[in-house]
Formats: C-alpha cells, structure tokens, sequence
C-alpha cells in the first residue's frame, strides 16, 4: 500500500496551487494523508476527487467550514499499521516523550505545523513523519512531501521528495 504525506498546503496565501510533481503523485498513492493547514476547502474537494482515500485533520490556520469537515485527530488501521494524523505536536524538544504517552496506541504519527521534515522513532517505537510543506519553504531548503509504502502492517521505504524552486 502506497502512502503519500503532505502538511501546511496554505492554499492560495502560500501558493496558487498545489506543486505539479505532488499532484502526479496522487494517482499513484492507496492513501493521501494531509496533516492540516489547508486553508482553503477547494484543496480538500481537489483530493479528494483525485485520491482514491483521503485522510486529513484541520490545522490551527483552518477555519470553521474545514473544521466542520475534518476531524483534529484521524487514526487508521493500514493493514495492521495504527496510524494517526494530527497537526499539532508542540515544540522540538520533547517531541517524542509527548507523542508517546499522548499516542501510546499508534505505530506512526503523522502530524505538521512546523514546515520542517522530521522523521525520528521513539523509545517506545512511534515513528514520528512530518513531510513539512509542498507549497511553504518557510525557513527550509526545499518544499517537501513524503511517500512511503505499508507492507505486512509495517511501514518502509520512507522517502522525503524536495520540490523545485517555483518559477
């Protein structure tokens, strides 16, 4: 099973639209997972028209109509795999204790809100992925999304797609 993650879309304050490589991407993916931040609903609409499942939660720069649509926190079983997806996990350091005891039931924790990849595991073997943002570099080198593959209830070949520059 083919995951594709994305976080922080800000559509259209932080981009026009979504990157031409993400949205190749999507035919491609079992599941889309968006970690929050759309600000838009027609971003929504776009995904889930293209994906053939769509999981996503609201972030703290969505308003009411994407709250009345999506949930704060989504969890998923993936053959096996106890997913969740959140956007919020507060500050860097101590990220992973905060996430263990607040996720002690998941395997993986998608989250965002902070733009910047990460992918660490915990003592407790939470992995923790967020694919920063395709559409907002913020301080980072790249626009990101992450791809990864679910096998036997196990997640692997996590990868961290850089986009280019915009023209």
């Amino acid at each position: 099973m083919r995951l594709l993650l994305m976080s922080d879309t800000h559509l259209p304050k932080r981009a026009k639209e979504l990157p031409a490589q993400l949205l190749a991407e999507l035919p491609l993916a079992d599941v889309v997972i968006h970690a929050g931040d759309w600000v838009d609903t027609h971003t929504v609409d776009l995904l889930e028209a293209r994906s053939r499942r769509l999981v996503g939660v609201y972030g703290n720069n969505d308003g009411p109509a994407l709250r009345a649509r999506l949930p704060e926190v989504a969890r998923l079983d993936l053959d096996g795999l106890r997913l969740g997806v959140v956007h919020e996990t507060g500050a860097a350091q101590g990220r992973e204790l905060r996430c263990a005891q607040r996720f002690p039931d998941l395997d993986v924790l998608v989250f965002g809100h902070s733009h910047i990849p990460w992918d660490t595991t915990t003592d407790t073997g939470l992995r923790l992925l967020n694919p920063g943002s395709p559409t907002d570099r913020r301080r980072q080198p790249h626009c990101t999304y992450m791809t990864a593959l679910v096998t036997d209830g196990r997640l692997g070949d996590v990868r961290l797609h850089r986009l280019p520059p915009r023209s």
